[in-house]
């Protein structure tokens, strides 16, 4: 039974969902490039829409913040919704003096400083990766589109407000590009569960630059990055 997720008869959940932390991000999505979209959950406002979009059905469903609220809701998707594929879109903060903010980077691989992974009673460090079969759909959306991205390994940790200042740079050293706070949870879900799982994020900081995006604009404005996402999850 799905204790987090509620769905309405007339739009069961798709084969194929899009999820940002963002619940709002998911309205916007549903709103501006799904047709027909209904709304399936409202449970604690974590918004769900299943449309479709180029004729194939879609869902987009909020994961909230942090690994905990993307391993309850991609877990009650794979295993009681019947999902497949989970494509993750959010925000990332840039390790990298040439990945900029508005870029859009993929998550290969989720170092972590998590202990997501005592779950699964691995006796040892698992190493959380995407899926190969969307990552080549994205490969494959990247060139119709042209929209450009970059692939590598990213981290996903479990403090946003960290203590020290250059906590980043022992990361950035071992050559990962970008942190955000989701993705390893949702890969190491994915593998478990035998699905599939794709990281797509859009750089909203940069701790080498210091530059931000608003707030407003982390939530309506990158929308290349929903376009590859769909993109991929239609092929």
């Amino acid at each position: 039974m799905s204790l987090h997720i509620a769905v309405d008869h007339r739009a069961p959940v798709a084969e194929s969902v899009l999820m940002p932390g963002d619940p709002l991000r998911a309205q916007f999505i549903a709103e501006n490039f799904l047709d027909n979209p209904v709304r399936y959950s409202e449970i604690r406002n974590m918004y769900g829409y299943t449309g479709t979009y180029k004729g194939v059905p879609v869902s987009v469903q909020g994961s909230g913040m942090g690994m905990p609220s993307m391993g309850i809701y991609s877990w009650e998707l794979y295993n009681e919704h019947g999902v497949e594929n989970i494509i993750r879109i959010g925000t990332a903060g840039s390790f990298r003096e040439d990945i900029n903010v508005g870029e859009i980077v993929v998550g290969l691989a989720a170092s972590t400083d998590s202990n997501f992974q005592h779950a699964f009673d691995v006796p040892g460090q698992y190493s959380p990766c995407c899926s190969y079969s969307l990552l080549t759909r994205l490969q494959e959306a990247g060139r119709e589109t042209g929209i450009p991205f970059t692939a590598g390994n990213i981290v996903s940790c479990d403090v946003f407000y960290e203590t020290t200042d250059d906590w980043w740079k022992r990361w950035a050293r071992m050559g990962v590009m970008a942190v955000e706070m989701e993705a390893a949870a949702l890969y190491m879900n994915a593998a478990y569960c035998r699905k599939n799982a794709l990281a797509i994020m859009t750089i909203s900081d940069s701790f080498v630059t210091g530059e931000k995006a608003t707030a407003e604009e982390r939530q309506t404005t990158f929308t290349d990055m929903m376009k590859l996402a769909l993109e991929a999850a239609v092929k």
